[in-house]
């Protein structure tokens, strides 16, 4: 598995990948910065009108006390937006990688594996589809684990497990789906749970640093091609022509 992750990274800085690489980059740049925008659009409203609401109920002599709250309630907020943009990378990035998995896959499977079949593409709707469902996830489990936080950092600490787990099962599959149906796909998942888990925490751990994790849809998926060619087991193409030639001999 460390093996497979050294070639994941080895490979996303390669020249083939760097156009990968720099359109994922710029992708995720965007989504952050919209998401970054309208959330602190919707925080300031949310303060300015909280600001005037509050001063009619308590009356004019309070306007300078609230008005300083709301200015730390703005400065709260753009801590907030800085924050939820770290934890809501995985989700970002789960989008992101359902648009290129089949160009780093491709990259992978004809370096690493050239005597195997290669994968067949995905349709776009159905990669889509699984990243939307994957960070719809992730957002949810960000909301739930951020009560959390404030007790002895277990919200970190779920929030990491749960991103091992979602990010570990939306790559897996999507490179299994490569060559099998997403039904056969989820079952292989669900036979190699253990393993894929254990995958996945070397993702959770990639997309909690700060900006390598950008480069997060690469890592994971070209390290899950690996994690998919080593559990579906030998290479039959590899296999045949030593059996072949074992049988000659004889």
């Amino acid at each position: 598995m460390l093996a497979a992750a050294v070639k994941a990274l080895s490979q996303i800085l390669s020249p083939p990948m760097r156009s990968i690489l720099w359109r994922s980059i710029g992708l995720a740049l965007v989504l952050i910065t919209v998401l970054a925008i309208g959330l602190q659009r919707l925080l300031s409203w949310f303060a300015d009108t909280g600001e005037v609401w509050a001063e009619g109920m308590l009356g004019p002599n309070f306007h300078s006390t609230l008005h300083v709250l709301s200015w730390i309630v703005s400065i709260s907020a753009g801590l907030g937006v800085v924050l939820g943009g770290i934890f809501l990378m995985p989700a970002i990035t789960s989008l992101v990688a359902s648009l290129f998995v089949d160009d780093v896959a491709d990259h992978v499977e004809r370096e690493h594996y050239p005597a195997d079949h290669p994968g067949v593409a995905l349709p776009v709707t159905l990669a889509t589809i699984e990243g939307v469902k994957t960070a719809l996830l992730t957002i949810l489990v960000y909301l739930v684990a951020l009560p959390f936080v404030l007790f002895a950092g277990a919200g970190f600490i779920i929030f990491f497990i749960a991103t091992a787990w979602l990010l570990g099962r939306e790559y897996f599959e999507l490179a299994a789906m490569r060559f099998r149906s997403p039904d056969d796909a989820k079952a292989m998942r669900k036979e190699n749970a253990a393993t894929v888990f254990t995958a996945g925490l070397f993702i959770a751990a990639f997309v909690s640093i700060p900006i390598v994790n950008l480069a997060t849809p690469l890592f994971g998926m070209a390290f899950m091609v690996h994690m998919y060619k080593r559990l579906s087991g030998p290479r039959r193409e590899l296999i045949e022509p030593a059996r072949r030639t074992n049988v000659s001999s004889v």
